[in-house]
């Protein structure tokens, strides 16, 4: 993979998951992200090269410089790379995760209750369709990736 794109992964029926996404996509202004959900093949065949349960969707999942991370460290990590004031919480990388964990945890548990969940992931609008994984913009960004 090249250095210059981080891929996030996220659960595509969940309400709350689209949002962030959402959030990411419209403070990417380096177009440093791609994002795919974890229910698509495309994004279970790239997965199925790193140390990724098949069907897990515990929390987001981003793939940067060849490494997998999860929960709290992800979302630290994607801020890092947006717009705005952001990459302000960076710091709070060097909280131990035990204690990070829990509160991203508990939202996780109660995504759905809280904010409902879709029948099928989602479709990107025309204009997001470049930040969306799928074989065109892994090709067109100049991704090298072993599947």
């Amino acid at each position: 993979m090249t250095e210059n794109k981080s891929i996030i992964f996220f659960d595509g029926v969940c309400n709350l998951c689209n949002a962030s996404i959402d959030f990411v996509i419209q403070r990417d202004q380096k177009d440093h992200f791609l994002v795919g959900a974890l229910q698509e093949d495309f994004s279970k065949t790239i997965l199925s090269n790193y140390d990724v349960r098949e069907d897990y969707l515990d929390s987001l999942v981003l793939l940067e410089k060849g490494e997998i991370y999860y929960k709290s460290t992800a979302a630290l990590k994607i801020a890092r790379n947006l717009s705005g004031l952001w990459p302000a919480l960076y710091p709070l990388i060097f909280i131990p995760k035990f204690l990070r964990d829990p509160f991203y945890n508990w939202i996780g548990s109660n995504r759905y209750r809280w904010f409902g969940k879709k029948s099928t992931c989602r479709l990107p609008s025309p204009a997001e369709k470049a930040k969306f994984l799928s074989s065109e913009t892994i090709s067109q960004t100049g991704i090298k990736l072993s599947v």
